[in-house]
């Protein structure tokens, strides 16, 4: 599903979502955002999901999605929509691993994000995405 938010505008949502919880919540969704546009500079910024109830989510896709980026409290999550099929030798991914389909990484206050193993991850879903879209 295309998202209807143009991508200039989703990635001026993500600067806005970015300012708007400052801290160590925004420069943690600023780090991801770097580390993800770095791992692949093709990626999409993408906002979805957008209802009354909630103002949507950052999504980062390639050949469908990679990841998106939800804001807590007490962390940021990273949700990879393909994670259970993807390699994880850093073992990066802390949570919804329960799941067929996704897992995500929760990161909290203080962690150390392992950007090379990020990167890595990131790659193998964009590649993951292309591989579906070839069948």
């Amino acid at each position: 599903m295309k998202s209807l938010v143009p991508a200039e505008s989703a990635s001026a949502q993500i600067d806005a979502k970015i300012n708007e919880l400052g801290g160590w919540r925004g420069k943690t969704l600023a780090l991801v955002r770097r580390i993800i546009r770095a791992a692949d500079p093709e990626i999409e910024e993408e906002w979805k999901w957008a209802k009354p109830s909630s103002p949507g989510v950052p999504v980062w896709s390639h050949g469908g999605i990679v990841c998106t980026g939800e804001t807590y409290k007490d962390h940021v999550k990273l949700t990879f929509a393909k994670g259970a099929s993807l390699p994880d030798p850093a073992r990066l991914f802390n949570s919804s691993l329960e799941g067929n389909v996704r897992r995500a990484i929760d990161i909290h206050e203080g962690d150390k994000i392992d950007e090379a193993a990020l990167k890595n991850l990131i790659r193998a879903a964009v590649a993951a995405n292309l591989k579906s879209k070839r069948k």
